[in-house]
């Protein structure tokens, strides 16, 4: 399956996202700012679950295709592996969800006038293009750890993949104090990543016999 054909889970999920946030917008009261804010945060998390939703219904249909393709080989066993299905999975859904955040940052970005010049934090684009590298990141290591965990019926590892992507989106209300938002994300991504390498398979030793067959 291509890499982009993947990405359509995401996008259904933000499509219904936007469809129920929208209909709250409009059955509630326009001109109440407080109310209008808080939509948008219980829009945010009702988009995250609806990701982690169909990353999983992602998973069922991945595991009914494993299983067939298991059936028609000849050594009964499927050519693709459980983790190789979960990075391209993790890492479609990143790229996806970078390229929206691209797209956002670029229409703010149509002219005319100077970053910063109204008051603005002068280091919005340079701050939004971390951010969006990192949810890339988190993306991948979330699919990682969110397929074995479904594999190996791990309900608590399904849990702390959901609340880290909650408490990642919840931190972005926070820019544009960015030192607030960006170090807790970037922590949050590298003991995800850390996590998902173990997940993986991997370890220190074997980060010491790959830079050892380098080195020969």
């Amino acid at each position: 399956v291509p890499l982009f054909s993947r990405a359509f889970f995401w996008l259904v999920s933000l499509l219904l996202a936007s469809l129920i946030w929208f209909i709250s917008v409009h059955l509630s009261d326009r001109e109440d700012a407080r109310l209008q804010y808080g939509l948008l945060i219980f829009g945010a998390a009702v988009s995250v679950l609806l990701q982690e939703a169909f990353r999983f219904a992602y998973f069922k249909l991945l595991k009914k295709a494993d299983e067939g393709l298991a059936l028609i080989s000849e050594d009964g066993r499927s050519p693709i592996s459980l983790r190789q299905m979960a990075y391209v999975s993790g890492l479609s859904f990143g790229i996806i969800s970078g390229v929206f955040s691209v797209i956002n940052i670029l229409a703010d970005s149509v002219g005319p006038g100077v970053v910063g010049i109204h008051g603005d934090s002068p280091y919005y684009f340079i701050t939004s293009a971390f951010l969006t590298m990192a949810l890339v990141l988190l993306h991948t290591f979330w699919g990682v750890i969110f397929f074995d965990a479904c594999e190996k019926r791990r309900y608590w590892c399904l849990g702390l993949v959901v609340a880290t992507h909650l408490l990642t989106s919840g931190l972005t209300f926070l820019n544009p104090w960015y030192e607030a938002s960006l170090v807790p994300i970037f922590i949050i991504t590298l003991c995800m990543g850390l996590w998902a390498f173990i997940t993986a398979g991997g370890s220190f030793r074997n980060i010491l016999k790959c830079l050892s067959c380098k080195g020969e």
